[in-house]
């Protein structure tokens, strides 16, 4: 009994560091003073004034620009690599699944200034320096989502539909892709969360004239934080928790179906 509460209380603990820095951020977002210290009533005025800001909203759909495209772009690519390195023998899969790795285990600001020396010798920096560079990092987690999918599938399948004279496209899109199609949907919001709140991989690969939501709050919180600023982090927020909830809505009710099927 003792260690059962004291594991629920080292839990709960963790989860105070971890998420009551947010609360505190959320709850000054609806403050109506601008002391930090100092609750002046509830108000939603700083969100308002977040919209009519011209510099947030620029950034905002900047972001949201480079982050669905290089999304989307990773998407397709990641899915069509993860294909090629499954069907590829072990030892060729085993050193492009290395390659792949590299990506997520280099730190960012290495892979900001590579690419930023990279980008400089051959072209200016603006917004495509800023999209191949979340090509670069976004492909990784979409290919590591789709492989353990395409593990899964059974390649005798496909080969019994080519088999029964369905072309390979037509033979893909019934066998392979319902299995797959879960990973690549992970993949997508992998690509999207990483590229919405990226920082150190943007701040050396953008020109001048192209800012993104990461990038304006380093440059706004160097002159003084804004109760905007509040209102913008719980927004980002937000929408990375909403992401969350329809990945794992979507897992739970793939698998509520998988079950419902074997009992059937």
């Amino acid at each position: 009994m003792v260690k059962k509460c004291s594991g629920r209380l080292y839990m709960a603990v963790i989860f105070l560091f971890l998420y009551l820095p947010i609360l505190v951020l959320i709850v000054l977002s609806f403050n109506n003073s601008k002391s930090r210290v100092k609750w002046g009533g509830f108000t939603g005025k700083w969100y308002l004034a977040m919209f009519q800001n011209e510099t947030i909203m620029e950034a905002f759909v900047m972001t949201l620009e480079i982050t669905l495209t290089a999304s989307v772009c990773a998407t397709i690519i990641g899915t069509l690599a993860a294909i090629g390195i499954h069907a590829m023998k072990s030892r060729g899969k085993a050193i492009l699944l290395g390659a792949t790795n590299i990506p997520l285990l280099n730190a960012d600001i290495v892979t900001g200034i590579s690419m930023m020396l990279l980008f400089v010798r051959f072209t200016k920096l603006g917004f495509s320096t800023v999209l191949i560079a979340h090509l670069t990092f976004d492909i990784p987690y979409v290919i590591l989502n789709v492989l353990p999918k395409l593990n899964q599938t059974s390649r005798s399948a496909y080969e019994a539909a080519l088999d029964l004279g369905a072309t390979p496209l037509y033979a893909f899109y019934k066998i392979v892709w319902p299995d797959i199609r879960p990973g690549v949907f992970s993949g997508f919001l992998m690509a999207v969360t990483m590229s919405l709140d990226d920082f150190s991989i943007t701040y050396f690969t953008k020109g001048a004239g192209v800012n993104t939501l990461s990038t304006m709050l380093y440059t706004e919180l160097r002159k003084g934080i804004k109760p905007e600023m509040y209102a913008l982090s719980t927004l980002l927020f937000g929408i990375a928790l909403l992401l969350l909830l329809v990945m794992n809505f979507g897992t739970s009710r793939k698998q509520e179906k998988l079950i419902n099927e074997k009992g059937d």
